[in-house]
């Protein structure tokens, strides 16, 4: 039995909020169960140096997490001068993902500046950041659109992601922290619309797990995914 009593198979209450702030290009409050984050999509008429005068748009992540986003209070890394290695791990992971459904040259000599913000962390908050992301994205496209900045489709599929991890024994979707902090197993799945992969991050935390386990894994993750694409779907109308 899983400590939230959910079915192997069954995804944490997902919920998709846009428009959630008033300034930004596109936003979205996107719950995990109980994890929350807050994404915000920023329009900016720059680019990084090195992709000046090549025709093509690029997006990029920020990711962090509230002081009390936790237990017990996190230290801000603004304070340290430095932000964690896994903190840039994540948001370089949100970027090549939302990289991955947008036609960059289509969107113009610009840049989009994602902004993810855990305010409660419940496991699962990169797979969340990703999914809410991918919705502020696209209202970020759909402003740019209103305002004839762009004449054809930016965005070519959805993209969402989800943990799965082998629990007690047994596969399950979508980890809140008991069973994460507890898997002999954990993955993160990152896929498009269509099914297809864009990122696996797999680990080991206890036993080696075998093919037949990994195979059983993705599936689960593809069921996950075709869920919250469906959600996105409907949140985006």
């Amino acid at each position: 039995m899983r400590p939230s009593r959910r079915a192997p198979d069954e995804l944490r209450a997902v919920s998709l909020e846009r428009g959630v702030v008033k300034y930004a290009e596109g936003s979205c409050l996107v719950k995990f169960g109980d994890t929350h984050v807050l994404v915000t999509a920023t329009l900016e008429e720059r680019l990084p140096p090195w992709l000046k005068g090549q025709g093509r748009g690029w997006v990029t992540a920020e990711y962090g997490m509230l002081p009390r986003a936790t237990l017990e209070r996190t230290r801000r890394e603004a304070s340290s001068g430095k932000q964690s290695g896994r903190t840039v791990e994540i948001q370089r992971l949100i970027g090549r993902s939302l990289r991955a459904t947008l036609d960059l040259e289509a969107l113009g000599e610009r840049q989009i500046t994602v902004d993810c913000d855990v305010l409660q962390a419940d496991g699962g908050t990169r797979t969340a950041s990703i999914t809410g992301a991918w919705v502020a994205l696209a209202d970020c496209i759909a402003w740019m659109k209103a305002r004839n900045m762009i004449k054809t489709d930016v965005l070519r599929d959805h993209v969402a992601a989800i943990s799965c991890g082998i629990y007690n024994g047994t596969p399950v979707l979508d980890l809140d922290y008991a069973e994460d902090s507890s898997a002999e197993t954990d993955a993160n799945f990152v896929m498009t619309g269509d099914g297809r992969i864009v990122e696996v991050q797999g680990t080991a935390e206890k036993t080696p797990f075998s093919q037949a386990e990994f195979l059983a894994l993705m599936a689960l993750a593809q069921k996950g995914v075709a869920r919250l694409v469906d959600l996105q779907k409907m949140a985006v109308g």
